[in-house]
């Protein structure tokens, strides 16, 4: 109960934004357990002030009357709290009965991409998985990022070593298939994008935007190209044949560490700019032009996202961009693609301090395939399977059906291709448990929820995002509040749940004991006759804290537990809150050492990759489609919860079509004409209606509508997003469709017909 009075203080803290990649630092002015402002923090070492919409809305969602904050268990078809014992209770009496009868893969798992910032997630969702001991694992992962993964294991050895442009020193950049003025980066934590850019432009430099829309940060460029969806491989194709034709090629420093030069020059031959012209509807000359200008500038760079990954060649698409920045000098140097070097949980950077300065070890390197999903046969990659399969994997008789299903953080129904197909197969399962902060539009079909914690309850560091940081840094966020009764932190919850699902007593000793046991053996595992004194060390601290400090403490600038008394630790870091965090500078140089192929070198020319481009080659005869269909993202909705938040939610409806002028007079169409999207997929016709927006800043032939919506299913709480539901792009998509080296599933560039709806009246947008 809130006893907040006038006479009550206000008091203000600081706090890492948790609702997008770019993490920016907020001040919380808070009066007992209400929030009154939240600022920018004009002196963190990372935003420097910088906010978004989504950082005020923090407020709504702490506040959000729909966000749940009990358990829930479904009884007689219909939701009803219940206390903790009783879903525990649920949970145990239900879920390894399921085990019992089919086996561990017959319970799969689901994440989000919520998950990533939330770091009891981040640092315990493995230990549930290790203990389902199920094949059937599956993340939003191969719905926009697997490619990058995909690549960055294939070259350098180990799937989180991503470059990233450094942009404080590049004087060329050139971007395809992101928009990171409005999602200051994806894959590339870059808050205030704008500014950054701009900085660039004002001290001479030039940004090329390559996007079917005129997207913001299109409108922002030197230059923006219109391309054909889909086509991007085909224009970086073209651009690496025209780097060897010409001469171009300088791999400088790097030359000595990259092996596979002469298997890419022969793989690209076949595509010149005139073959790849006509496909891309880039002309010839400026498919050249770029890659001169590319290569002639000394500090440049290359960055693609989520338009190039979700569609038929994701995997290519990121392993040419990183051959481009590789080819022209420009991979691991200042101005171009670097390697960030985290504080804490970046594999490479632990793999670094067992190397010489300017000595390469030999790694394992990653492995694909090794095994694949029961229905279609599709590899894993990452240890999971394209959520494509999920549907089918639930759906089809046999050993290994998934017969069970826990979900965290995810709305899939929404996020996923064919939508609809999914929510009939979750409401097939024997069982089903979320982790979950709504009653969405998936957890509508769970069988129990639990809730998670408000981000302002929880502590906050970022596992993966340092990891992609334009700037090395080390910031922590301590609660701004205390937990509610009886709520449990993520950490405890996926520990309790670990613990039935691995086939422990119903009533499991308490999640510290679990996670004290567990965290011993991992420190005798890892530190052998050193572990006692690791675990005196960090006597005072539990779950994610204790973790934390080891990570900190014995990564690249931590104190090695006391072996470098000025390193990091979680104390000191702790301490740097108020004033920001620790500012570990810019980005450095970190070829060879991070390597981890094992070849201990750059693998330049992939099997798996080389061996996808005939594939291409043979898709250049193909017929262009007369229209195509692509997504779009809004600066207010990164997630499909974000609908139900006032600050997010406010303004004019933003799940309208786009559609070019040409195309709107050639088909007869008017502002807010309502118009059936329809497509031809694997499992039948399906079609959607919406509303038309008029917008040059399309390109004739393409047609845009954002991805989330759809919020006019039964059974949910979601009571503001409802008001304005829109339509559920995705239900238009194939999940049979996916780029077959990544699994990831194809959401840009499929044929669509469009066609106004007879009688309907055209509408003005409305605001709220």
């Amino acid at each position: 109960m809130d006893s907040t009075t006038a006479d009550t203080p206000i008091t203000l803290h600081h706090r890492i934004c948790p609702l997008c990649e770019a993490c920016c630092g907020l001040t919380v002015q808070v009066q007992g357990r209400k929030v009154i402002s939240i600022r920018g923090h004009d002196d963190d070492v990372f935003s420097a002030g910088y906010i978004c919409p989504k950082g005020v809305a923090l407020k709504d969602l702490h506040e959000d009357p729909d966000r749940l904050r009990t358990p829930m268990i479904k009884r007689n078809g219909r939701h009803v709290e219940a206390t903790w014992e009783e879903a525990w209770a649920e949970i145990a009496q239900r879920l390894p009965a399921v085990q019992a009868a089919h086996g561990r893969d017959a319970v799969g798992l689901v994440a989000g991409n919520p998950s990533s910032h939330k770091i009891g997630l981040m640092l315990y969702l493995g230990r549930l998985i290790k203990a389902l001991g199920s094949r059937n694992i599956f993340t939003a992962a191969t719905l926009d990022q697997m490619p990058r993964h995909l690549s960055s294991g294939l070259l350098f050895g180990q799937w989180m070593s991503v470059p990233v442009p450094d942009i404080e020193r590049c004087d060329f950049l050139l971007i395809l298939g992101a928009n990171p003025v409005v999602s200051n980066g994806s894959m590339w934590t870059v808050p205030n994008f704008k500014a950054k850019a701009r900085a660039l432009q004002a001290r001479g430099g030039q940004m090329v935007v390559i996007d079917p829309r005129r997207t913001e940060t299109a409108a922002l460029a030197d230059t923006h190209l219109f391309i054909r969806p889909g086509a991007d491989v085909f224009l970086l194709l073209g651009m690496v044949h025209t780097l060897f034709a010409e001469g171009l090629v300088q791999l400088g420093r790097l030359a000595e560490w990259a092996q596979g030069l002469e298997q890419v020059r022969e793989a690209v031959q076949p595509f010149t700019p005139e073959v790849v012209a006509p496909r891309c509807g880039i002309a010839a000359d400026t498919v050249r032009g770029l890659a001169r200008q590319l290569a002639q500038t000394p500090h440049a760079s290359v960055y693609a996202r989520i338009g190039t990954c979700t569609q038929h060649y994701g995997a290519l698409n990121t392993w040419l961009v990183d051959l481009l920045n590789l080819l022209t000098g420009h991979l691991d140097e200042p101005g171009g693609a670097m390697f960030p070097k985290a504080a804490a949980f970046a594999l490479n950077t632990s793999h670094l301090a067992a190397t010489q300065p300017g000595q390469s070890l030999k790694g394992r390197g990653v492995a694909l395939g090794r095994f694949s999903s029961r229905v279609s046969a599709a590899p894993e990659v990452m240890g999971e399977l394209p959520i494509g399969c999920l549907a089918e994997e639930m759906e089809t008789p046999g050993a290994g059906q998934i017969k069970a299903l826990i979900t965290v953080a995810t709305n899939p129904v929404l996020s996923a291709p064919n939508g609809p197909r999914l929510s009939a197969a979750l409401s097939q399962l024997d069982f089903m448990v979320s982790m979950d902060i709504y009653l969405n539009e998936t957890t509508r079909h769970a069988d129990v929820i639990l809730p998670a914690p408000s981000p302002l309850e929880d502590l906050h560091y970022d596992v993966p995002y340092p990891q992609l940081s334009w700037r090395n840094h080390a910031r922590y966020s301590a609660p701004v509040f205390g937990p509610a009764a009886e709520q449990a932190m993520d950490w405890e919850t996926l520990l309790r749940l670990a613990a039935i699902a691995s086939g422990e007593a119903t009533t499991p000793a308490t999640a510290a004991q679990l996670d004290d046991q567990l965290f011993a053996q991992d420190m005798q595992r890892r530190f052998g006759a050193l572990a006692p004194a690791v675990l005196a060390a960090t006597a005072g601290l539990r779950g994610p804290d204790r973790l934390l400090d080891v990570a900190l403490r014995t990564g690249p600038y931590g104190d090695q537990f006391g072996q470098q008394p000025d390193g990091l630790t979680l104390a000191k870091v702790q301490a740097s809150g108020p004033s920001g965090g620790i500012d570990l500078g810019p980005l450095q140089p970190r070829l060879p050492e991070m390597l981890m192929t094992p070849s201990g070198l750059i693998e330049m020319a992939p099997a798996a990759l080389l061996a996808d481009l005939p594939r291409a080659l043979a898709d250049l005869q193909q017929p262009t489609p007369e229209l195509v269909i692509i997504g779009r993202r809004d600066a207010r909705s990164n997630n499909s919860w974000m609908h139900n938040l006032p600050t997010l939610a406010k303004g004019p409806m933003r799940c309208t079509a786009l559609v070019h002028p040409a195309d709107a007079a050639r088909l007869g169409l008017a502002e807010g004409a309502l118009v059936r999207l329809s497509t031809r997929t694997s499992q039948g016709a399906q079609h959607i209606d919406a509303q038309v927006s008029l917008s040059s800043e399309m390109m004739p032939g393409v047609v845009s509508l954002p991805h989330g919506w759809g919020h006019d299913l039964p059974g949910t709480q979601l009571q503001l997003a409802a008001q304005r539901p829109g339509v559920n792009l995705n239900a238009l998509l194939d999940e049979n469709q996916r780029d077959p080296l990544s699994g990831t599933a194809v959401l840009s560039g499929l044929p669509v017909e469009m066609v106004a709806v007879e009688g309907a009246k055209t509408k003005v947008f409305t605001h709220f």
